[in-house]
């Protein structure tokens, strides 16, 4: 898998706050310009480090603690910060992610800044009770008296090419269900850096999702200094005019490689990285489909309750009587996810391709 595409940062931005969230950042919630910063050619394992660096540099009360963080972890995103920042603010914990998670709400209620790794997001459900049953309703439950807000819980999720049913898993809907907290993805190293330190610095908890498929394959230009990038904001990746596609994560490339198949063929393709899945930007993806007329949905995920499904539903609603053919979704299958058998699993580019001819033919 290789990814060409470089995306400018932009200008300055504030922060986008939706709805049910709390818009009051405890920081400055804006980003610099691309072309104002030095770049560095990073892959995104590297890019997540250094936005893991600056976030402890910038504020004293940041800790990022989870199993074997303190050497660097299982894919090395913790490099260094122990040796920089102490044993103090960078810990390992036991193997207990209840307890990771319920330390780190508590630590996050006390006015901190609580980063806590869940070393692969197939071991998120241990602490299923402690994100939507407490982190999610702190703030709600005591009408604003107190929060959890400081709270970011980062975890490897996706394909890897060789994790079979305990190391691949996309858990990001069951998450999606939940008021009170946010789910972000990134795509890409730039993206990682940037929407990572909104997240610690946003005034809401927040499940960040790292594609480990993408770790040391994904490699962009990035900006050294301090940058944010708005959360709820998603981001026309590629114009055009017959068929809009939505997708986050590692999938950006797969559709963005059957985007370029398809044009050779006539068919222009618009693609939206959605970036932030709760609170998701409808706004863009309806201007979007009310502009083709079309619209196809992918991710890794199974395909039976993922997110794709709440994107179809909404989309609908909204643009009934602009769509020109049934909304396509092309995901993982209603299987536990196989380990020999991961080719006819995964949501592939024959298979997006096959599918945009479809809905433009239909």
């Amino acid at each position: 898998m290789s990814r060409s595409c470089v995306r400018r940062i932009g200008t300055w931005i504030p922060c986008v706050s939706k709805r049910g969230f709390s818009s009051s950042p405890s920081s400055s919630c804006v980003q610099k310009s691309g072309s104002e910063q030095g770049l560095k050619s990073l892959n995104l394992y590297s890019a997540i480090n250094q936005a893991l660096h600056i976030a402890l540099d910038t504020d004293p009360r940041s800790y990022v603690f989870g199993e074997d963080v303190s050497f660097g972890g299982v894919f090395r995103c913790t490099t260094g910060l122990a040796d920089k920042f102490g044993k103090k603010r960078v810990f390992n914990t036991p193997l207990c992610e209840q307890g990771i998670v319920g330390f780190g709400i508590g630590l996050a209620a006390m006015g901190n800044r609580a980063i806590a790794e869940i070393q692969f997001a197939d071991y998120i459900f241990p602490a299923f009770d402690q994100i939507v049953n407490e982190a999610a309703k702190f703030r709600y439950r005591s009408g604003n008296q107190f929060n959890c807000g400081g709270l970011t819980i980062r975890a490897p999720y996706g394909a890897v090419g060789h994790g079979g049913h305990y190391h691949s898993q996309s858990p990001e809907a069951f998450f999606c269900h939940v008021p009170g907290i946010k789910v972000v993805i990134p795509r890409s190293p730039r993206e990682a850096k940037g929407l990572l330190l909104s997240c610690i610095r946003d005034p809401n908890p927040i499940v960040f999702f790292e594609p480990k498929w993408l770790y040391r394959l994904a490699v962009e230009e990035v900006p050294e200094d301090d940058y944010m990038l708005p959360l709820s904001e998603a981001e026309v990746v590629r114009q055009g005019s017959d068929i809009t596609l939505v997708g986050w994560g590692a999938q950006l490339s797969i559709m963005e490689q059957a985007c370029l198949d398809a044009e050779k063929e006539g068919i222009s393709c618009e693609l939206i990285d959605l970036k932030t899945l709760i609170p998701w930007d409808k706004e863009t993806v309806e201007a979007s489909v009310n502009k083709t007329g079309r619209l196809l949905i992918s991710h890794e995920a199974p395909v039976t309750g993922g997110f794709g499904a709440e994107i179809s539903a909404s989309i609908v609603e909204r643009c009934f009587s602009r769509l020109e053919a049934p909304v396509a979704r092309i995901c993982g299958l209603d299987t536990p996810f196989p380990l020999v058998f991961e080719p006819f699993y995964m949501p592939t580019k024959n298979k997006i391709l096959d599918a945009i001819k479809s809905t433009v033919g239909y």
